[in-house]
């Protein structure tokens, strides 16, 4: 599955994604609102990652979506 169906379907995937990244509040996630680059930049300040390894965990969340 490419992001642009995971921001399709943010709705339905905002349980998966709390799951997978538990420090992201409702709130957050919601400001995110399926945008990919909001996302990495929320994933980067909550976990310490760069850039490259937020983008890596987030093909790998979205390749994991069937």
């Amino acid at each position: 599955m490419n992001w642009d169906i995971v921001e399709g379907k943010w709705d339905q995937m905002k349980g998966s994604v709390k799951q997978q990244w538990g420090k992201l509040t409702d709130d957050e996630l919601t400001e995110i609102n399926g945008s990919r680059d909001k996302m990495s930049g929320k994933l980067q300040e909550k976990y310490g990652w760069t850039k490259e390894e937020a983008d890596e965990k987030l093909n790998e969340f979205a390749r994991n979506q069937s």
